[in-house]
């Protein structure tokens, strides 16, 4: 039989029942699922079980039922006594029947407080018969309770690559005379050593510069004989250590005095030979047959020999390439410490741009003041306009200062310079914003790997489209308003209330009305009128909608509900 609540019960003296003057068409039950009404994915079904009593229809009568709801018809079907001529279905006139009523129809807002009613024409010999049919109310309509959804899609902030202490070196370079391993005290005066010498007094004071282990490698030039220069390598490294040792004990740097030294030597310099020849003022023709013919001869002797044999060339190497390969190479490994947070908040503000990318990017990290923020990442625009991640991090905090265009046109500049899974998430919430879902879910498609944020964003709109179990599985393991709102829809009301009070809306105003939701559901007045009670003290705008809420329908005339929405 038909179900109506308790409110609708003064309608009719006979709840569903269908009474003709003619007697063509009379006592029809109705039973609608579910009643109230519901709103899934942005529409409405309707499903209505017909039970025809034995000799309900006249053999000859034919009707045409249409249900209403609200002011909007939905399809029309038409039924037929067992002897009526045309298309439509037909039922027995002694033992009666029933059929199936279906019809989905895209969501009004006039619907959320509407009747569903079936009114129709009654016919018998192709001629209308005044009168026949009675309009009857067969249910309420309708709960929106998905309309309660969070649309608070989430954005990515791209992360910095920042690194507090980073390793470093320092190369400093001492040449030698032909053969010799003796440092002379004129290379000692060469720039770059006196540079050395500097370096290593201002890291004796500095806690920043923390050295590792100082690596000293010696080279000969490729020629002469192999052992000998095997050898000489060898001592110019040694020789290089002791120029470096001494030189930290002037300058008192106790670091550099240890055994921190790494020494080899490398014999002679074949690949450093062909780099500098490539620098050199030499013709490039020259060039190209020097190395071809070295490169077709393994044995180091008979490189020296094919080069001894090309006369005035070889007086050119002799004098201008192989003196730079009688060398050893002091490179200082160690550890500096960058600015600490403090420091880089101060130095952001004084001189912002003598901080790199990846300063720029953390130290917007450490505020939460989102013009702060967007300061900090337009300065990184500014002078790093082709790394994507601040074009991206600006759109984030412009998305959060609900700045959607802006946003938008950050993201798009973004992933123009890098196509990436992280901007596309965040244009994808713009779009989800916009109530474009399905640029939204294009997008979202293709943002795998940004983050769970982009999980959260699809299970918003799975809650829109009606798959609430998907949602339930989007949303993860974080507890969120939105995640219990999903299991409620799925027919967890229990479980939905658990998950709320694990959530930061445990005592928010929406957090109260979900869960006096999901206590209707499970028909606990006293948790009904206990979380309304809590809802309305924190937003008393939440009253007019629990009056009006058909979740509620069922304790319409209970005075304790009565008594808080009234």
């Amino acid at each position: 039989m038909k179900k109506q609540s308790i409110k609708g019960l003064a309608f009719l003296a006979v709840a569903g029942s269908l009474v003709t003057s003619c007697d063509l068409l009379k006592d029809l039950d109705y039973k609608v699922t579910p009643n109230p009404l519901e709103m899934h994915g942005d529409s409405v079904r309707v499903k209505v079980d017909v039970t025809f009593p034995e000799k309900g229809i006249k053999k000859k009568a034919k009707a045409e039922i249409t249900p209403m709801l609200g002011g909007t018809a939905l399809k029309t079907v038409t039924v037929l006594g067992e002897k009526a001529e045309g298309n439509g279905d037909k039922i027995q006139y002694k033992p009666g029947g029933k059929m199936v009523y279906e019809d989905v129809v895209a969501y009004k807002p006039e619907f959320e407080n509407a009747d569903l009613m079936v009114t129709g024409k009654v016919y018998k010999g192709g001629k209308e018969k005044e009168g026949a049919f009675t309009d009857t109310k067969i249910a309420d309509a309708t709960i929106i309770t998905p309309f309660l959804v969070n649309k608070d899609f989430k954005v990515v902030y791209a992360k910095d690559e920042f690194k507090r202490v980073t390793e470093q070196t320092y190369v400093a370079q001492i040449n030698f005379d032909k053969g010799k391993s003796v440092v002379k005290p004129t290379e000692l005066k060469d720039k770059d050593i006196v540079d050395y010498s500097a370096w290593l007094t201002a890291a004796q004071t500095n806690p920043k510069i923390a050295i590792k282990t100082i690596n000293v490698t010696g080279y000969a030039s490729p020629e002469g004989e192999v052992a000998k220069n095997d050898n000489l390598s060898t001592e110019r490294a040694e020789a290089a250590k002791k120029a470096s040792m001494d030189l930290a004990k002037k300058v008192k740097n106790d670091k550099a005095q240890t055994e921190v030294y790494n020494l080899s030597g490398r014999g002679e310099d074949f690949d450093g030979f062909k780099k500098e020849l490539q620098a050199s003022t030499m013709n490039e023709d020259e060039k190209n047959l020097i190395i071809r013919v070295l490169e077709m001869n393994s044995d180091p002797a008979t490189r020296e020999t094919e080069m001894r044999n090309m006369g005035k060339t070889f007086t050119f190497l002799d004098k201008n390439i192989f003196p730079k390969l009688r060398r050893s190479e002091i490179t200082t490994v160690y550890d500096l410490t960058g600015y600490s947070d403090e420091e880089l908040k101060a130095v952001s503000m004084a001189t912002p741009d003598s901080l790199d990318l990846e300063e720029l990017l953390f130290t917007a990290t450490l505020t939460n003041d989102l013009n702060e923020k967007l300061r900090l990442y337009n300065v990184a625009i500014k002078n790093y306009p082709s790394d994507y991640r601040a074009f991206n991090n600006a759109g984030a905090v412009l998305y959060q200062q609900n700045k959607m265009a802006d946003a938008k046109a950050k993201f798009e500049k973004a992933n123009s310079l890098k196509d990436n899974a992280i901007s596309k998430n965040n244009l994808g919430a713009v779009a989800g914003v916009a109530g474009d879902r399905t640029k939204a879910k294009q997008l979202l498609g293709q943002a795998k790997g940004a983050g769970s944020e982009v999980s959260y964003n699809l299970g918003i709109l799975n809650i829109q489209d009606g798959k609430y179990a998907d949602a339930v599985s989007n949303f993860g393991s974080d507890n969120s308003f939105n995640k219990g709102l999903a299991q409620m829809l799925n027919g967890s009301a229990d479980v939905a209330v658990k998950t709320i009070d694990a959530s930061a809306d445990k005592e928010s105003a929406q957090g109260y009305y979900l869960k006096a939701v999901a206590a209707a559901r499970q028909n606990n007045v006293d948790a009904v009128v206990s979380n309304l009670k809590n809802a309305f003290g924190k937003d008393g705008s939440l009253k007019a909608n629990a009056l009006k809420d058909r979740e509620f329908l069922k304790f319409a005339e209970n005075a304790a509900f009565t008594g808080i929405v009234k």
